[in-house]
């Protein structure tokens, strides 16, 4: 979306000007010819940038003083300073108090846009900047080539252009952050902000004032900027939305609605333009049922649902997911990088993973620091938490008190293809189809070898 442009200065033929030259090149201009409509204008909605005229005839405060107030407020705002009266003690007292630049009238419309377009370009680095060291560690894009994470992938490609909300539901460490961030991303507003707003972790009272701001004193002393307000021109996260209070839900229904609100303490409404997305790890049907969630902003969020896979639901991906977190953590650590053994890997498929990929991501991590090792030297199965092969069959956590030598080949093979075959079904979620194509049989073969042996398929559709 174009850039919102504050032009402030005391001549009508100046601000013409310059609104027609930024208008020209596809941005959006206001305009403000002394420091209380300046203030006012910038107060109720922050713009993309702020070209300030030095001299205001007839104004309570000048542009030097105007510069510090809106800097105050919102550092991160650039100004460009512009004066026809300059001096080099200007252009420095300007710089010295955050000024991006400072231009002498009259100007080149060209130095003009020059000058815009590197402001403009600066602010976006600075806040990507500030939002990696947020989410440092993070990851940016959804990993796995499973039947249900292409199809993630497809629906994302979809929505994100549309500016729709979307309402992403999932387990605890499913990717439903990585998502909203690729929505973010691949959205037109890639150039705004991305805001999340953790509602999990805030404290009841202050929802309200996280969410909307507070006004402040005289002049805007003490002002706060809330998260919608900061998510101007860009996209906004209410994550694990199910923990937001009831009264707060109610004033975001409002805001949602009319893309207006009021900050705490204040009198007059902010205006903003922001694309809101959601997360939950709970069933928002029945906290509405149970008269904890309100049903008219589920439907306010819920424009486009989204369901993240659980890691249980998408197996195929586990090898490869654990192999990138092997080596990021390697990396990360200054360690070898090191890879699974195929009984590691097959141990990892078949536990359930309640904690699903952020559990992957730390157990790598862990067993990576706590089972020292070369780079030739794999990962096995037996260096894994135990908890992570509980529920393995029996091959992957072989009994050495078995006396397998004391059976007759017969039962010895039999024992031995129990166990494999059983390990295989665990590992690929009771899915014949796939399971005999990993082995090397026919389906129908592999049918009648577990009759056979009398091992049991739960047999599921996990794509």
């Amino acid at each position: 979306m174009a850039h919102e442009i504050l032009i402030v200065d005391d001549e009508p033929d100046i601000r013409m000007l310059i609104e027609g030259i930024l208008c020209d090149e596809g941005y959006e201009a206001r305009v403000a010819s002394s420091s209380e409509a300046a203030l006012a204008a910038f107060r109720v909605r922050r713009p993309s940038l702020v070209i300030l005229d030095v001299w205001l005839q007839g104004s309570d405060m000048d542009g030097l003083e105007i510069l510090q107030t809106m800097k105050a407020e919102e550092a991160s705002v650039p100004v460009v300073m512009i004066s026809g009266h300059g001096t080099i003690e200007t252009a420095v007292a300007a710089l010295q108090h955050g000024a991006y630049d400072f231009i002498e009238k009259p100007f080149q419309a060209d130095r003009l846009l020059v000058i815009v377009r590197r402001a403009l370009e600066a602010s976006r680095l600075a806040r990507e900047n500030e939002e990696l060291r947020l989410r440092a560690g993070q990851d940016a894009d959804l990993y796995g080539n499973s039947a249900q994470i292409v199809a993630i992938r497809n629906q994302i490609e979809k929505v994100a252009p549309t500016g729709s909300r979307v309402l992403i539901s999932g387990g605890p460490g499913s990717g439903k952050e990585v998502a909203a961030r690729m929505i973010h991303a691949r959205s037109r507003r890639t150039d705004g902000p991305f805001v999340a707003l953790n509602c999990a972790t805030l404290a009841p009272g202050r929802f309200e004032e996280e969410l909307f701001g507070l006004e402040g004193g005289v002049d805007g002393v003490g002002r706060r900027t809330g998260v919608l307000e900061r998510a101007h021109g860009g996209t906004l996260l209410l994550d694990e939305v199910a923990d937001m209070p009831l009264e707060t839900q109610g004033k975001i229904v409002r805001a949602l609605q009319d893309q207006t609100f009021e900050r705490l303490g204040g009198g007059s409404r902010v205006k903003v333009d922001v694309r809101v997305l959601a997360t939950t790890n709970r069933d928002l049907q029945a906290e509405i049922i149970g008269g904890r969630f309100r049903e008219d902003l589920y439907y306010r969020l819920a424009v486009v649902p989204l369901r993240m896979p659980a890691l249980k639901e998408r197996r195929d991906d586990i090898p490869g997911l654990a192999t990138l977190f092997l080596h990021r953590a390697a990396e990360m650590a200054g360690l070898p990088s090191r890879d699974l053994s195929p009984d590691a890997v097959a141990v990892l498929q078949a536990y359930d993973w309640p904690g699903n990929v952020r559990e992957l991501r730390n157990l790598m991590e862990r067993v990576l620091i706590m089972q020292p090792g070369s780079s030739q030297d794999l990962i096995r199965a037996d260096m894994l938490p135990s908890t992570i092969g509980e529920n393995a069959p029996g091959l992957l956590k072989f009994d050495a008190a078995t006396d397998v030598m004391s059976l007759p080949l017969r039962e010895a093979r039999d024992l031995f293809e129990t166990q494999y075959l059983q390990a295989q079904l665990l590992r690929f979620g009771g899915n014949i189809s796939r399971t005999a194509l990993f082995v090397g049989m026919e389906r129908s073969a592999l049918h009648r070898k577990l009759k056979q042996l009398g091992v049991t398929s739960d047999e599921r559709n996990t794509g």
